[in-house]
């Protein structure tokens, strides 16, 4: 049997027509806010883990930097639910593409790369060239410096990507070894059933770690430049 392991990934079509914005903006029409006084407690639990993750992303950022806490938690739940979407059946993981990660990752650098070339302009400058540097490596180290900069958003992007078409991956292989082995040998289609199912429970444990990860080195990146 002939199969494409990274058919998965291909963009989905309607009609000849891409729907990865429809399926970028399900996640957040699922999302929806309580009207009533008292909350149920689904929304008290959705409230109390963004208040957790608030505290625990924004302590260390002065004043000027806890401005960017709507735009990073609505970053982290963005990510985290688009990652859960795509372990559904017969659905599409936005984050495998790494021009859609990197249109999030390249604009989070570089607003907070601005803001501390802004307000920051001497401490921004200084990371360049480490107090004591011989003046023979002076060049080398801006030229190394310079490019580890530009190379965030990068590293940002690719990571996301990585971990989560790895998982996928994997996932779809030990899925379909388990269906060969089903009519070969039952005892162990069930062993690596059992694996399937361990592996799956750990991709929805990385769906949510690679968001957190993604968005707290944003909030690193961020606090460096304010």
């Amino acid at each position: 049997m002939n199969e494409n392991l990274f058919a998965s990934f291909i963009t989905p079509t309607m009609m000849g027509l891409p729907i990865v914005i429809l399926i970028i903006m399900l996640p957040s029409m699922l999302m929806t806010s309580s009207k009533r006084l008292i909350s149920n407690r689904l929304h008290s639990f959705q409230q109390w883990l963004i208040k957790l993750i608030i505290k625990q992303m924004m302590m260390i950022h002065s004043p000027k930097g806890r401005t960017w806490s709507l735009m990073l938690i609505s970053l982290i739940m963005f990510i985290g639910s688009t990652n859960l979407l795509g372990l559904l059946p017969h659905t599409f993981t936005p984050t495998t593409q790494l021009s859609t990660n990197l249109t999030m990752a390249v604009p989070l650098w570089a607003g907070a790369v601005i803001l501390g070339f802004r307000h920051k302009l001497k401490a921004s400058l200084a990371h360049f060239l480490p107090q004591g540097t011989p003046i023979s490596l002076i060049p080398m180290l801006i030229i190394i410096e310079t490019i580890s900069l530009f190379i965030q958003p990068m590293a940002l992007a690719v990571r996301l990507t990585a971990n989560i078409t790895a998982g996928h991956l994997l996932i779809h292989l030990i899925g379909g070894a388990t269906l060969v082995l089903t009519s070969i040998s039952p005892p162990a289609a069930t062993i690596t059933f059992i694996i399937l199912a361990l592996l799956t429970i750990l991709e929805f444990a990385v769906a949510l770690i690679q968001a957190y990860v993604f968005t707290l080195l944003v909030s690193l990146y961020l606090h460096d430049n304010t």
